[in-house]
């Protein structure tokens, strides 16, 4: 018996040498062509979401080659492996369909170009940059620079808010003020404060500040104006702090929240 099994050994060794032989090769041929394919793709200055995306199909479909070779090479039957694949196809399919339906959202985001790698987006409770889409998950970092990872069939699925796909964003603020303060003399405060920002476009619209609202406990003052996506933040922080500042200096009031009560004598 041990004879028998040491004599197919023999017989085997030179196929095990061989397929031992195309995956190291094989599989250090994948990582030259990665890396040529992703110099390639840089100095064609392929869209980063395509190039990290292609990275990832074409590093599974040459592994998936690579052992298929390494077992023809043993003399496994092609029709065998044809079958077994089938097979382990259908099988996979069937346990892994959540996979498949990843692998497909994946290919509907990089046809569809929702978003692309470096945008800020909202996919349903998730929000930050896109910093990776790979074959099955869309990678997001957070503004905590927290890594979330969405399966890409998800994300198909989800409405998606791109918010710095477009060149200029509308910045839109309400402030609240007393009944008993001057609302004139409030707006005029605010315009001062955009006044002094140069980064304020006046198209589509010029700047716009309304009362908008008669609320529970205040008087809504409406400010909104278009500034360029790339400052949006830093003209939003600015203008909340600047209002505030002089709305203090002025003497004009930002109420809380307020409940009057009466009582009947009786």
């Amino acid at each position: 018996m041990i004879e028998r099994f040491i004599i197919r050994l023999e017989d085997m060794l030179p196929n095990l040498i061989a397929a031992l032989i195309i995956l190291i090769v094989g599989f250090f041929a994948t990582r030259l062509t990665l890396h040529i394919m992703a110099k390639g793709l840089k100095l064609k200055h392929t869209d980063t979401t395509i190039h990290k995306f292609l990275m990832s199909v074409v590093r599974v479909t040459l592994t998936v080659l690579i052992v298929v070779m390494a077992l023809s090479v043993m003399k496994v039957p092609m029709s065998s492996i044809i079958a077994a694949i089938g097979t382990a196809g259908l099988a996979i399919g069937l346990a892994l369909q959540d996979s498949l339906s990843n692998v497909a959202g994946g290919f509907i985001i990089l046809f569809s170009k929702p978003f692309k790698c470096g945008d800020y987006v909202q996919i349903g409770d998730e929000e930050g940059t896109v910093d990776e889409i790979s074959i099955l998950y869309t990678k997001l970092l957070t503004v905590e620079n927290k890594a979330v990872c969405i399966p890409n069939g998800s994300v198909s699925k989800s409405t998606i808010v791109n918010l710095t796909s477009e060149e200029n964003r509308r910045l839109e603020l309400k402030f609240s003020i007393s009944y008993n303060d001057d609302h004139h003399k409030a707006m005029e405060l605010i315009r001062e404060v955009i006044s002094s920002e140069e980064r304020i476009l006046d198209k589509p619209d010029k700047p716009l500040i309304a009362v908008c609202e008669h609320g529970a406990s205040a008087v809504i003052i409406l400010l909104r104006v278009w500034v360029p996506t790339e400052s949006y933040w830093e003209i939003r922080f600015r203008f909340l702090e600047e209002v505030k500042e002089k709305f203090d200096e002025n003497g004009v009031t930002i109420p809380f929240n307020q409940l009057d009560v009466h009582f009947d004598k009786q």
